[in-house]
């Protein structure tokens, strides 16, 4: 159960990236409310790290859940950067994108 509880703790850290971005490229109360998107979506993603990290009978080491959170947030956040915000799709990014994914997939299948 905590491991779902993180990957949507890394959902809510790609929504909080992704509404950063939109209150930067909008203006009066369009931008307030991509602002509030974005305390909530920070909220939620660190109250749900915080319960994957110590709620139930097997908590997530801090050190593999923060890599695993941070992962889901970049592969997230570039994902949202494609796909929102017209960026460049590049073999590079790709393939480091997919190397990024590789490695969290590993810390979870090591991981107690």
């Amino acid at each position: 159960m905590n491991w779902i509880i993180l990957i949507v703790a890394g959902l809510f850290e790609t929504a909080f990236a992704t509404c950063l971005g939109k209150a930067q490229e909008t203006f009066g109360r369009e931008s307030l409310y991509w602002w509030g998107g974005f305390v909530v979506s920070l909220f939620i993603s660190m109250f749900l790290m915080y319960k994957s990290i110590s709620w139930g009978a097997h908590p997530i080491p801090i050190g593999t859940a923060y890599a695993v959170w941070t992962g889901i947030g970049a592969v997230g956040g570039v994902l949202a950067g494609i796909f929102v915000f017209s960026e460049t799709v590049t073999f590079w990014r790709m393939f480091f994108v997919f190397t990024l994914i590789a490695s969290v997939v590993g810390l979870k299948i090591v991981s107690n």
